[in-house]
């Protein structure tokens, strides 16, 4: 999996790619290379992708504040979820394209996201969600759920 995510990175233009095996050489690796970007899979020997953020998300840690793209071939419910409370920016599930990969990368740069800490949170702000009220109530009477006037699509993003 790292072999293909590195080829899509560099496929993109990014020019240091620093790779670890497992969690823990992860932590050491991110102190000596200060990534931008953080893109890690959930399951991973020694210190898991779910353990490995919530320790970088103390707001204490030097990389508290790094985009955080989980991979992951476990997209049931519970997974995302848990995945938005322990912080994590985008989920990519397996298999990965390269479209995919390029387009949860870009938004964690175009689209960077204040972030927000609580009693029980520390990470990105929920994105929003455009059009709310004609989605939640089905838009216009006599108008297909999901589509604005006209018949366009809604431009809809999707809570973190």
């Amino acid at each position: 999996m790292r072999t293909i995510l590195r080829t899509m990175l560099q496929g993109f233009g990014a020019r240091r790619i620093v790779e670890a095996e497992d969690g823990a050489s992860g932590l050491e690796a991110m102190d000596r290379a200060n990534p931008d970007i953080l893109i890690l899979d959930w399951v991973m020997p020694i210190l898991d992708g779910a353990d490995m953020v919530r320790m970088i998300r103390s707001p204490n840690n030097p990389f508290a504040y790094i985009p955080i793209i989980m991979v992951t071939a476990h997209t049931e419910r519970s997974r995302i979820v848990e995945a938005r409370r322990l912080g994590v920016h985008e989920l990519l599930s397996k298999p990965i394209s390269a479209k995919s990969l390029y387009q949860r990368v870009s938004s964690v740069i175009l689209h960077p996201r204040d972030f927000i800490k609580t009693a029980t949170y520390f990470g990105p702000a929920p994105r929003e969600i455009r059009n709310r009220q004609k989605i939640w109530q089905g838009g216009p009477p006599g108008q297909p759920q999901g589509q604005a006037p006209g018949g366009a699509e809604e431009n809809v993003t999707a809570i973190g």
